[in-house]
């Protein structure tokens, strides 16, 4: 039966692994249909999770990026570069890898700031997935060139295609003001074992932003990425069977900061762009999901009652998954063993 297995459910830019973070890796989600792997996010740890859960990369097919916050993304450096060792088919296809195009110009400064920040990379500050990618090359070049003209591997070009998913025209999408107008769901991918739908979501400041469908032979699986309480989120779900969405503590995460005006467009930042446990069970409700499992956690050192709020609102099966559980589209999650 095609299942999820969940490689991280960390949410955030931390160093995670470490006693407070309660075990659990940076985000990252592995769709398992037959013997193909889809990998959603890349968060720290994704390539490490990946072999613990017995999942190699000659399975891989396709990498899926919600966003480019760098806790999504902080490990695709390692599958690019690693990967060329990994993946010793050479006649194998490429790896496809989908992810948002650039934003187009600099997010609004927050009105908590003080000062006007300078930003980084001024000639090109808000890159999509392809210019990532080509300048995450670009970056190891010296290592990708050794790799190349001594070891004569297959370049990361011929193993990944990289791919901006473009938004449909027409609807009304604005990165400064609507960064999720609603709109149908559209095809991003389609294969032989899948067909693989996305829709804008809100996460301000960054756009575009997506959630995933994956829906299969056997049932199907949304992922919601990082987003604010979300209509599009509702109508890509509507009856899936499981339903994977983020979900964070709002009151706990607030105690981690100091007073004073980070704090303060933090936690601004978190309020209009993310969901909370209560907020994600009424999402799971109105999509009439099966299942819903809360992953991207934050904090993840938060103890299991502040994320049974979703039950309130959740008349279905509700999973809080640790790191590598497995989640059927037909039963409850069980542990990998590493």
């Amino acid at each position: 039966m095609p299942h999820v297995v969940t490689l991280g459910t960390a949410g955030g830019p931390r160093w995670w692994d470490r006693p407070d973070a309660n075990g659990r890796s940076g985000i990252s989600t592995a769709v398992v249909v037959g013997d193909a792997v889809y990998l959603v996010d890349c968060g720290y740890g994704a390539g490490r999770q990946l072999a613990r859960a017995g999942l190699p990369l000659d399975r891989l097919r396709a990498v899926f990026l919600t966003h480019l916050h760098s806790d999504h993304v902080v490990d695709l450096p390692s599958l690019l570069l690693f990967g060329l060792f990994e993946r010793g088919d050479r006649a194998a296809a490429p790896v496809t890898v989908h992810g948002p195009g650039p934003r187009g110009a600099l997010p609004p400064l927050s009105e908590h700031a003080r000062t006007i920040p300078q930003p980084v990379a001024p000639q090109d500050p808000t890159p999509g997935t392809v210019d990532l990618v080509r300048h995450l090359c670009a970056a190891y070049a010296t290592d990708i060139n050794d790799r190349l003209f001594d070891s004569l591997v297959r370049s990361p070009a011929e193993q990944f295609a990289v791919h901006d998913i473009a938004v449909p025209d027409g609807t009304g999408f604005d990165p400064d003001g609507d960064v999720a107008p609603p709109m149908e769901p559209f095809v991003v991918h389609r294969d032989e074992h899948v067909e693989v739908t996305a829709t804008l979501v809100a996460h301000p400041p960054t756009a575009p932003a997506f959630a995933f469908r994956f829906d299969t032979a056997s049932g199907s699986v949304t992922i919601s990425g990082d987003t604010a309480p979300c209509d599009n989120v509702v109508r890509l779900a509507a009856g899936t069977d499981l339903l994977l969405h983020e979900a964070i503590d709002l009151d706990l995460l607030s105690a981690r900061y100091p007073a004073g005006e980070r704090r303060e467009a933090i936690m601004a930042h978190h309020r209009r762009a993310h969901t909370t446990p209560h907020q994600a069970g009424v999402i799971a409700e109105r999509a009439g999901a099966r299942a819903l499992a809360l992953h991207h956690l934050v904090p993840p050192h938060a103890p299991p009652s502040s994320w049974l709020a979703a039950g309130e609102a959740f008349g279905g099966a509700l999973h809080v998954p640790d790191d590598l559980a497995v989640l059927e589209l037909s039963s409850t999650p069980v542990e990998v063993q590493p």
